[in-house]
């Protein structure tokens, strides 16, 4: 026999199957099933029309007043509102070795909170907060992330669709917006087993800005997802207070300022109609170190830019002592913001 001959022979069948194999692996995944009724995405998101972020569950269970948060629920509730974004940091109450389990406490606190909120016909977002840790350890908490967020789709399977899983707060620094691209498509595999018909929400990697838009990669045949970006610019102003940053900035809404923001909205309303993706700012605020005055300017010219361009939206933190726009010590709104933020 001519080894050479055989050898080639060999060789190209080799290269043939590997190359069949690479294309399988590149495909995009297994398009969700058609029998299955699949939620209208831009109808979800207008489900969330106006919300909060509620960041009861962040930490351990010392903070978890339910009179306080029931209060605080009725309170939004009253205002109209109809979306609570729950920010939770599953680490904290998982096992420290694989599979990872959840602690029985995580779901009843978690459970107790999606209640009461479904109770009062809000819409929900399961936020998975733990974006400080993910940036500075990507690779090494790419199992947790996976495996809480597996416990937590098995668990909420059969919760009506009006909750909603939000994938991760804010990708960042060594979660660069590449390898996001990567995790994100990592967890979506896993949500999609359980939950195939569970609206997602998923943000651009850099702390979700919205020029970080077009670095953002999504599964292009499953329409059953609401994008989530956050808006704080100009951040020395929004920010000016925070961690000892400079005080004392203002934001009279100059014409150069009105424009700067009103581009940034553009390019995001630009791209999802370019992609036919509705969006959800999760995030926005301005810290209470700013005068009353300006912090009002910027909030009513954020919201004017989010009912121009149809887009749901949660103020962090609105019932917040920080950036939020009520008064814990006097027990009312701040009525300067409000009236900002509601557009009254």
């Amino acid at each position: 026999m001519d080894m050479t001959k055989f050898s080639n022979t060999a060789y190209l069948i080799f290269i043939s199957v590997f190359t069949v194999l690479l294309m399988a692996k590149c495909q995009s995944p297994k398009p969700i099933e058609t029998d299955l009724k699949i939620p209208d995405a831009f109808e979800q998101n207008k489900r969330l029309g106006g919300g909060a972020n509620v960041g009861s569950i962040l930490y351990r269970w010392d903070t978890w007043d339910e009179e306080r948060e029931k209060k605080e629920l009725d309170k939004q509730k009253a205002l109209g509102l109809k979306g609570v974004r729950i920010n939770t940091r599953p680490y904290l109450h998982a096992e420290e070795d694989p599979p990872y389990i959840l602690s029985a406490k995580f779901f009843e606190r978690l459970d107790w909170l999606i209640k009461e909120s479904l109770d009062r016909g809000f819409t929900v977002i399961i936020d998975q907060h733990q974006y400080r840790v993910m940036g500075k350890d990507p690779m090494g908490l790419h199992d947790i992330f996976l495996e809480t967020w597996r416990q937590i789709a098995e668990h909420y399977k059969d919760y009506p669709d009006n909750v909603y899983f939000g994938l991760l707060n804010e990708p960042n620094n060594n979660l660069t917006p590449y390898l996001w691209n990567h995790f994100l498509m990592d967890v979506y595999e896993i949500l999609r087993e359980s939950n195939p018909t569970r609206t997602l929400v998923i943000g651009p990697g850099n702390w979700n800005k919205i020029y970080e838009l077009e670095t953002l990669e999504l599964p292009e045949e499953d329409r059953n997802i609401i994008v989530e970006i956050h808006f704080y610019n100009p951040h020395s102003f929004t920010h000016q207070g925070v961690a000892g940053r400079e005080t004392g900035v203002v934001w009279p809404a100059s014409p150069e300022e009105i424009k700067a923001l009103e581009d940034e909205f553009k390019f995001a309303a630009e791209w999802g109609k370019k992609h036919n993706r509705p969006l959800f700012l999760g995030e926005f605020g301005v810290n209470k170190a700013a005068d009353e005055e300006s912090a009002a300017r910027w909030l009513r010219s954020a919201r004017e830019q989010m009912e121009k361009h149809n887009m749901s939206w949660s103020m962090w933190n609105l019932m917040g002592s920080n950036f939020g726009m009520y008064d814990e010590e006097k027990k009312e709104w701040i009525t300067i913001r409000k009236n900002a933020v509601l557009l009254e």
